[in-house]
């Protein structure tokens, strides 16, 4: 029987938090991350394994460092670091798809648990999320709405492995900006979490799940094109 074992050491860990982060949308292209102390305290780790994390960070392009008055470490506009991410999936063949094939496993069942299970605060957080959705205010914006409605319904579940699962997979995937400068997709994402909406409102898990799937198998699609260049599945 063979076994692979992966050890990543404390800081790397906490740099990959930070990173997915960043990937999912919660934190975006201008924010600020909260002072050392304070974000050293929010992960429990040392301070010092934290400033070595925030220098990986710096070095593949995430953040940088701003002196002043108003300094502080700020996420950059994530260019590189998008290129790096585009290339590593072109160079790694099947990565994407299978990135996006565990999201659909996850999410759709995910879903139809929402469904059955879900409060009136859950539906509340998932309405919200979508009201930030439509108010176009820039692509920063979106993506952190975009990740509050796929946490809110991942909270709806009443599972916290799945909502563990969730935020990995999600942080695997790296939204590129030009995806979401188009009115298209976002108009889209917007529709479909509206619909995902309903259908759990009205505790309907067979159309929550179909919605769910339909929606991310709808941003394979729009991701191929924009990472690949073109549809590769046609």
């Amino acid at each position: 029987m063979s076994r692979v074992v992966a050890s990543i050491t404390l800081t790397q860990g906490v740099a990959e938090h930070l990173r997915s982060l960043i990937h999912r949308g919660e934190v975006g292209p201008g924010d600020r991350l909260p002072p050392e102390r304070v974000l050293a305290e929010q992960l429990g780790v040392a301070r010092m394994s934290l400033r070595d994390a925030i220098k990986i960070l710096q070095d593949d392009g995430y953040v940088e460092a701003r002196r002043g008055a108003g300094g502080g470490t700020f996420v950059t506009e994530l260019q590189r670091p998008v290129e790096t991410w585009r290339a590593r999936m072109r160079e790694q063949v099947g990565e994407f798809d299978d990135i996006i094939d565990y999201r659909i496993a996850l999410e759709a069942h995910t879903a139809r648990l929402a469904a059955a299970r879900r409060t009136q605060s859950d539906l509340a957080a998932l309405r919200a999320a979508i009201k930030s959705l439509g108010r176009g205010r820039g692509v920063a914006a979106f993506r952190q709405a975009d990740s509050r409605f796929h946490d809110a319904l991942a909270r709806s579940a009443g599972n916290a492995r799945l909502q563990t699962a969730i935020h990995s997979a999600r942080g695997e995937l790296f939204t590129p900006h030009d995806f979401l400068m188009h009115e298209g997709p976002v108009e889209q994402s917007r529709q479909d979490h509206q619909a995902i909406y309903v259908a759990i409102r009205e505790g309907d898990p067979d159309a929550a799940e179909s919605l769910m799937r339909t929606h991310i198998e709808r941003t394979r699609l729009q991701l191929r094109e924009i990472v690949f260049g073109r549809d590769d599945s046609a």
